[in-house]
């Protein structure tokens, strides 16, 4: 297998009007890359955490607030106004898990914060009842937590910034419309999104052990809680995936019937796996358990955070469910940044879609596809400042049909942004 040099270069043909990039329409710029890519290297790592962690809660929290602030705000005005709350706190709390069942002696706490509009000429907005409801339905989804005494919510959601909110509401007067109202949104920070396209078998494997396990597995052991972690490393065509799963005390009489649930789900989950590889699959499940000791991995609720596990919004999985430290990523957290503007958020959905409707449409002939997208604040979010589209062309493929092929995806999707809106509003986008 050929080995990639760190000095490997790319060929950068830029597809469009032979002008300065600042002129090219959206400035798109279509490269194809002499590199090799992930699937083939040797090495590789993905992390994916559950649904129910920490980190994954404080997401899900993030956004089921501002999914309900735009229900509200579209109620009340028949618009979406200007919010952020991919600010939030799970702080953890105490328990004392035991076989056949423990006690949560102090509850989770969730401290919601961000930003939004509070008050529309002198009337009140029930935002900090609206953001406590719609996290304490958002908490229904894990059946061992009871909502009512295992969490307390406290709401510090403030006013927005004074310019950022004159931004926001000042975009219909600042720009010409173009049929669709994008022109007439206006990014409210200069920031990137970026992702890529397709999943490699080690990110494929990652992302659907997890979704197995808190998904039709749980209909065949119900001692596995919602809290799960699972770490994939490939050496070549080996991959060895180690799995951390909170264990309901309730349901787990004692250490045999632990190492028994322990046993079955080892086999079900490699069972599954293979569905998704033909690679060599080896696993690891709770890792640090030590019967010896009286050390196994028990929760009363299912969820780490009952006992000093915090969470917090954007450090668990990027926009498409994983965390890929051998692929381009962005740092900011899609979840709760609102669907309008901010793209923090809207870019990193974007340039998702944009990867995979590439590589879908070149029919193997692209091997990856590489998208980042810049903002530029007051910039409307239909025309980047940048829009950086990377291929990776199989042997033979026509260059120059698939980078003009790539460019008419991305200066699609950009002319047609406001879907991105529509189907977050409309819940059918998963952020993390």
């Amino acid at each position: 297998m050929a080995k990639v040099s760190a000095k490997a270069k790319a060929t950068a043909k830029t597809v469009g009007r032979k002008v300065s990039p600042k002129k090219v329409s959206k400035n798109i710029v279509v490269e194809s890359m002499r590199a090799t890519p992930l699937a083939q290297q040797n090495i590789e790592l993905v992390e994916r955490k559950g649904i129910g962690h920490p980190d994954s809660i404080s997401d899900g929290i993030a956004e089921a607030v501002s999914l309900a602030l735009c229900k509200m705000y579209l109620e009340r005005f028949g618009e979406i106004l200007h919010h952020n709350t991919d600010q939030n706190e799970v702080v953890g709390g105490q328990s004392a898990p035991k076989f056949a069942g423990g006690e949560v002696l102090e509850p989770i706490h969730i401290m919601l914060s961000g930003r939004a509009i509070t008050q529309v000429n002198g009337e009140r907005l029930p935002y900090s009842t609206t953001a406590i409801n719609a996290t304490k339905e958002y908490l229904k989804r894990f059946p061992n937590l009871d909502v009512n005494r295992h969490i307390t919510v406290d709401c510090r959601i403030g006013k927005g910034s004074f310019d950022l909110i004159k931004n926001f509401e000042a975009l219909k007067d600042q720009c010409k419309m173009d049929g669709r109202g994008n022109h007439c949104l206006l990014a409210n920070d200069t920031s990137f999104g970026c992702s890529f396209a397709p999943y490699s078998d080690t990110e494929l494997v990652c992302l659907e052990t997890e979704k197995y396990i808190n998904g039709a597995m749980k209909k065949k052991l119900k001692e596995t809680g919602e809290d799960v972690k699972v770490m994939c490393s490939r050496n070549g065509k080996k991959i060895n995936m180690t799995i951390a799963c909170a264990m309901v005390d309730r349901y787990v009489p004692d250490a045999d019937h632990y190492a028994s649930v322990i046993e079955e789900m080892h086999e079900r989950v490699l069972d599954n796996a293979t569905k998704y590889t033909d690679y060599d699959l080896a696993l690891a499940i709770n890792h640090a358990d030590n019967p010896a000791t009286g050390n196994f991995y028990l929760t009363v609720t299912g969820l780490s955070a009952e006992n000093g596990d915090d969470g917090s919004v954007g450090r668990g999985n990027r926009m498409n469910g994983l965390i890929t430290p051998y692929r381009t990523m962005s740092m900011e957290a899609s979840a709760g940044k609102n669907p309008i503007t901010h793209v923090g958020k809207m870019y990193n959905i974007l340039a998702n879609w944009i990867a995979n409707d590439i590589v879908k449409k070149s029919n193997g002939n692209i091997v990856e596809a590489d998208v980042r997208i810049l903002s530029q604040i007051g910039r409307p979010i239909s025309d980047p400042e940048t829009c950086s589209v990377q291929l990776f062309l199989a042997p033979g493929a026509d260059e120059a049909k698939w980078q003009k092929e790539a460019y008419a995806i991305s200066d699609e999707w950009l002319e047609n942004i406001n879907k991105v809106t529509e189907k977050v509003v409309k819940g059918q986008v998963t952020v993390f």
